[in-house]
């Protein structure tokens, strides 16, 4: 679907700017006018002066080791309008997917989709035992099979697209508490070898799971030399998808920055504490779309060109070269360092005490970024893009660790062993990251309220 919509917008007439990086937004006073970046083979700088910018980054799922995301995943985008005094919110919750692939080492974290369990894939132990139905939420246990025989009724009815009053297995339980239940298990002994867990669908027919899942199969054939319809996978939980991101007006995209735009996963509230799966490129249509639109309407709105601060450009330029000119250490160590301390302290559970130290850390880390030393040429150096990614990463690692600071309680994918239970007040707010003149600033901010038309559809 974005291959498509990428390759409609090209036929359009749109330009499209390939391996150049953008830096920093450029701003006429309060407003962004354009943004800086340079051209990764080159290193060269170009400036983009724009009536509206629209940001559509992505996500930071590179701050934790073992992730689903791209090498591109790196907050640029969170990052970019933090320093442009954009509002970021929710930043406390990020999800981690319950099954990514965990060995070789060099497929650590590649998604293993949620329709293996859809088909009859069961999660075990390494004790064999089918753990699922112990992690059950008190409130949503009915819905759920209660024997082995319930959930087998229940994949071979939808197999064969029959109606059943069989309820669906314990395995497809929200990703948030599948992730937990896999991660509770490794910790208290009962893992694979590898620290997961066993994700088996050996025991389905072999020519149907082909047949439902070929990417599967060809996945761990080519990559983990498994076959599927005989072994089972070993899988464990993936960090893959953020939930906070910028403050985006619902309707027009509209950041709290006049001029700045943004749509999926780079901003927050549109998925609240946990998305849902399968959900994510619907968002990136219609408010992607709606974005499109809202920056389209303020560029006719304010049609004078907004002007170019000089100092600005170069502040940008001499912040992005700095690596070059400076001593100090390798951004790969301490990329590997980052990841670390968010994967100790700021993973898939989360208490006061880890939570203090983890941004401990995370504030020496960011010292050790700001030293950090690239050798080579501006050509293609990608040890250079990465100093340049530490930065951002560590404005989304940050935020998250505050974030999820201040909110004492537990809520969709936000685990707090200390604060276990939601807390309604808590409910009704957003944790918000603004920049300040002493640094990083976060304050639990209402949640807007829901319009009526809306409302009414819930009553």
């Amino acid at each position: 679907m974005i291959r498509t919509l990428q390759e409609r917008g090209v036929h359009q007439g749109i330009d499209v700017f390939m391996e150049c990086t953008v830096v920093g937004l450029l701003k006429d006073g309060d407003r962004v006018g354009g943004a800086i970046a340079y051209w990764r083979e080159t290193g060269r700088f170009v400036i983009f002066r724009a009536k509206a910018v629209v940001l559509a980054t992505g996500g930071y799922g590179k701050a934790w080791k073992v992730t689903s995301n791209s090498w591109e995943y790196t907050g640029d985008g969170h990052a970019l309008a933090y320093e442009a005094g954009a509002e970021l919110i929710d930043m406390e919750f990020f999800q981690f997917h319950p099954t990514g692939m965990i060995w070789p080492p060099g497929v650590m974290g590649i998604l293993i989709t949620e329709a293996v369990r859809g088909e009859g894939g069961v999660l075990t132990n390494s004790k064999g035992e089918r753990f699922m139905w112990k992690y059950l939420p008190d409130n949503k246990r009915k819905e759920f099979a209660e024997t082995p025989e319930e959930s087998q009724k229940w994949v071979d009815m939808v197999v064969a697209g029959k109606q059943t009053d069989a309820r669906r297995p314990p395995e497809l339980s929200t990703r948030d508490n599948v992730a937990r239940a896999i991660y509770t298990e490794v910790k208290e002994g009962r893992g694979t070898p590898h620290g997961g867990v066993w994700l088996d669908i050996s025991f389905q027919d072999s020519d149907r799971v082909k047949k439902k899942l070929p990417s599967m199969y060809h996945q761990f054939k080519d990559l983990a030399d498994v076959d599927i319809t005989k072994q089972p996978m070993e899988v464990g939980p993936t960090a893959h998808y953020a939930m906070g991101g910028i403050r985006a007006d619902p309707d027009s995209g509209a950041s709290t920055v006049p001029g700045l735009f943004a749509a999926g996963e780079c901003t927050g509230g549109m998925h609240g504490a946990n998305r849902l799966g399968g959900n994510s490129l619907s968002d990136l249509v219609v408010f992607g779309r709606r974005a499109g639109m809202g920056a389209a309407d303020f560029a006719k709105q304010n049609a004078q060109w907004p002007s170019v601060n000089e100092d600005e450009i170069q502040n940008h330029v001499h912040r992005a070269i700095a690596p070059f000119e400076r001593s100090g250490e390798d951004p790969y160590a301490v990329h590997s360092a980052l990841q670390d301390v968010m994967g100790k302290y700021v993973g898939i559970f989360r208490n006061e005490r880890d939570l203090e130290e983890g941004l401990r850390q995370l504030l020496s880390v960011r010292q050790r970024i700001e030293n950090t030393h690239v050798e080579g040429s501006v050509l293609f150096n990608p040890g250079w893009h990465l100093a340049r990614d530490l930065e951002n990463l560590a404005v989304c690692a940050e935020a998250t660790c505050r974030a999820a600071l201040l909110r004492k309680e537990s809520r969709g994918a936000h685990s707090r062993t200390d604060f276990p239970k939601e807390d309604a007040k808590l409910a009704k707010v957003n944790m918000s990251v603004k920049k300040s003149q002493e640094g990083m600033a976060v304050s639990a901010t209402p949640c807007p309220q829901m319009p009526d038309e809306l409302r009414k559809l819930f009553e």
